[in-house]
């Protein structure tokens, strides 16, 4: 998102691909420096969303991550109904 760490971000970037990692990158629509940064080797791995006023952009950023974190654990074959160490964090009465 372009904020006040927006440069700093794209610097992080640039560390990684340095490091040979892939870079999985959540971008505002049209943010086409983003998608040239992240991509790489491995191809461009970048997921847009619209943009928003600031205030509203964590609820607009959380949907995306989330449904690839489910994506991502029903790929690995991690039940997402009852994650491995759950009862440390939740306590169900």
């Amino acid at each position: 998102m372009r904020d006040s760490v927006y440069e700093k971000m794209v610097s992080q970037i640039e560390q990684v691909k340095a490091r040979g990692g892939i870079v999985i990158a959540l971008a505002t629509e049209g943010g086409e420096t983003i998608a040239e940064k992240a991509k790489g080797n491995r191809g461009l791995h970048v997921i847009y969303v619209p943009p928003t006023w600031p205030l509203l952009s964590p609820v607009v950023n959380v949907v995306p991550l989330q449904l690839f974190a489910y994506f991502m654990a029903l790929r690995r074959g991690c039940d997402v109904d009852q994650p491995r160490n759950l009862a440390k964090s939740v306590t169900v009465e």
